[in-house]
């Protein structure tokens, strides 16, 4: 066939919609679940939806991609939400982001934090340092970083946080004094509102039944139950688990680069750098009890407590109950034996990891690829922490210069 498209999670989908739509026919696409839709998918538990990749929401900042997604499922079939996320930090539940409700604490405490910012490194002028330890407390005050972001981003990522880059947490703004003193003292947040500030969430199914939609407008070009293994990378031919060998003009892979067991044709320093891509495993898990909260979403960073965050399904599913926590793989020994009978699901590829080699080995490895027509796409194609909706996006953009070749 023309395109080969490896992996039916939302980028794979939108790009083979986008094909078909423009009447372009010689695709398939090869999935290794036996439904589509990636982290994204949805189960039934407890008689309502459980998203198995833990909290996915429809962003309702990117119209374009919201027009496209609405074709499969229209508008009406969403409820909308203003986000409450909150954390739960020194005994206190307060809104996210932290350094922009600060004033929701305790008095002394929000004079705590209040000194912490101004002798802040981003504030104060001092270079900026390069390791992710150094840099949170360069960027928050050695407040919010040792009572929140250091802490929570070790039980979500890694235990040695060093190994992180600090690239990816430049778009941060700096916590400015000034406006965490006139929050304190007017008692609203200041700052910019984080990412989700608005979402599409649907009416009577779980997120996963988006992307079934959208798989069943392609049916007759996907392969299910089918994973691949190898990928001869000079004559663009690919390998599955059962045998089978499909071969492309282009093939697009949106699976994570270190799931082939095998990629022939691949010089040695291209594999070296594939070998140094990291990411972390996060399980999802079920309870049943419902919680006197309005959160849609909260924040734990107590290593004391196995998760790290947990969706409180009640506040955004219409009509169930409960909530469910994310736990990193490595975590997830510290439930107690009760809660370990209980349903959960582990995703081995959870989010990329932004290591400090990240960068120079995911741009040799796409450069590569792409000369030889392979193209990587997505969170896992491109090793990028992308939600869903800014996966659909580059999906949609793919697929325009793929038929504007």
């Amino acid at each position: 066939m023309k395109y080969l498209i490896l992996g039916a999670g939302p980028a794979g989908l939108t790009l083979a919609n986008m094909l078909k739509q423009a009447g372009e026919d010689s695709f398939l696409v090869i999935e290794k679940e036996s439904v589509a839709g990636g982290l994204c998918r949805s189960v039934d538990v407890d008689g309502t939806p459980f998203d198995i990749g833990g909290g996915h929401f429809l962003d309702v900042r990117r119209p374009d991609v919201n027009e496209f997604l609405f074709k499969f499922m229209p508008e009406d079939e969403w409820n909308i939400f203003d986000r409450d996320s909150r954390i739960s930090v020194c005994g206190q539940m307060i809104h996210h982001p932290m350094e922009a409700n600060i004033w929701e604490m305790d008095l002394m405490q929000q004079v705590d934090y209040l000194k912490s910012i101004a002798v802040a490194g981003c504030n104060t002028g001092k270079e900026m340092p390069e390791h992710f330890i150094d840099w949170i407390n360069w960027k928050l005050g050695d407040r919010i970083a040792a009572d929140y972001m250091i802490p929570y981003n070790k039980k979500m990522f890694a235990d040695e946080l060093n190994e992180l880059g600090t690239y990816w947490l430049e778009k941060l703004p700096n916590v400015s004094f000034e406006d965490t003193l006139l929050s304190c003292l007017t008692k609203k947040a200041y700052g910019k509102q984080p990412g989700h500030a608005r979402f599409y969430y649907p009416k009577k199914y779980g997120y996963g039944e988006l992307w079934l939609r959208m798989a069943e407008a392609i049916k007759d070009n996907i392969v299910y139950n089918s994973a691949v293994s190898k990928m001869d990378c000079a004559n663009r031919i690919v390998q599955t688990e059962d045998g089978a060998n499909y071969s492309a003009d282009y093939i697009i892979t949106t699976i994570p680069w270190n799931s082939f067991r095998e990629l022939i044709g691949m010089p040695d320093n291209i594999r070296e750098s594939k070998e140094q891509l990291k990411h972390s495993s996060v399980e999802t898990r079920y309870f049943d009890k419902n919680l006197d909260t309005e959160a849609q979403w909260i924040y734990y960073p107590d290593e004391n407590l196995p998760y790290h965050r947990i969706l409180v399904r009640h506040n955004f599913c219409t009509g169930s109950r409960g909530y469910w926590t994310e736990t990193r793989k490595e975590r997830v020994d510290m439930f107690n034996e009760k809660d370990k009978k209980r349903f959960s699901y582990l995703n081995e590829y959870a989010y990329p990891l932004n290591t400090v080699s990240k960068p120079a080995a995911i741009k040799n490895l796409l450069d590569w690829s792409k000369e030889h027509n392979i193209i990587g796409l997505g969170r896992w194609g491109e090793h990028q922490h992308y939600n869903s909706d800014v996966v659909v996006a580059l999906a949609m953009e793919l697929a325009e210069s793929l038929l504007n070749r």
